[in-house]
């Protein structure tokens, strides 16, 4: 998803298989579609090559379904008589024991968990270690390309908590923390870096470690200071705020 109908726009957000949307806008050349996404709101442009269109009342259906969510870094489907590879986060139209009417034929073989289904801080943290070392990407929602509001919300996705897309949507969520002393693992741990605002954000994984998208998505030493560089050992982001979404 890109800020302007161009292949050379900055990307703002990333669909993976599964994602829904509504379409709002399309490009003069119509080549391009302005998208609107159900999930959390987001908004940017994708290639008309890229879409593939569903009814309205397939569309409501899915906003209803709690459907299964992947949980395997990597899996595949088959799809309309053809596999595909499709990525951890990605949404697959199962629900419980029973595979719902397609257009395509449809299987899926691999691990997964329902949507709706909030799970613990320990789950919290094996998902978000699945994407440790994965590369930093502006916009990317992968294992093969994450920021730093990406990694947060897919992993709290993944649990089973709805958190937004950007870093000042997630700033505002849950509960506020008032110290280090006081945080559990799984809560966001926020911070800046050379500015007066909040630019980075990360999930606490233990009492003074903390994983980020940092360069690529890494586990740091976290103090009342802020991140402390492992390789390094300098600082590079003083902490601003703690938040805590999961419930107990």
């Amino acid at each position: 998803m890109r800020t302007e109908p161009s292949d050379k726009a900055e990307q703002v957000s990333q669909l993976l298989f599964g994602d829904h949307y509504e379409v709002h806008e399309v490009s003069k050349d119509k080549n391009w579609l302005r998208i609107h996404v159900y999930y959390d709101q987001c908004e940017g442009w994708i290639n008309a090559h890229q879409h593939h269109t569903v009814t309205r009342e397939y569309y409501d259906y899915i906003n209803r379904a709690d459907f299964k969510i992947t949980t395997d870094l990597t899996s595949s489907i088959l799809y309309n008589k053809s596999p595909l590879l499709i990525l951890i986060g990605s949404i697959i139209p199962i629900s419980g024991s029973e595979l719902f009417k397609m257009e395509e034929q449809f299987a899926f073989n691999g691990d997964s968990k329902s949507l709706g289904v909030k799970r613990e801080a320990e789950f919290l943290k094996s998902i978000a270690l699945k994407y440790l070392n994965a590369p930093y990407q502006w916009g990317g929602k992968s294992p093969f390309g994450i920021d730093a509001s990406g990694l947060v919300q897919m992993v709290y996705k993944i649990t089973g908590y709805r958190l937004g897309r950007t870093l000042e949507e997630q700033s505002r969520q849950g509960k506020a923390v008032n110290n280090l002393a006081e945080a559990v693992p799984g809560d966001l741990i926020f911070f800046t870096a050379h500015t007066n605002r909040n630019n980075h954000v990360g999930l606490l994984l233990e009492k003074d470690k903390i994983i980020h998208a940092f360069g690529k998505v890494r586990i740091d030493y976290l103090n009342e200071e802020g991140i402390l560089n492992l390789d390094t050992k300098i600082y590079t982001h003083a902490l601003t705020g703690i938040r805590r979404v999961l419930t107990e």
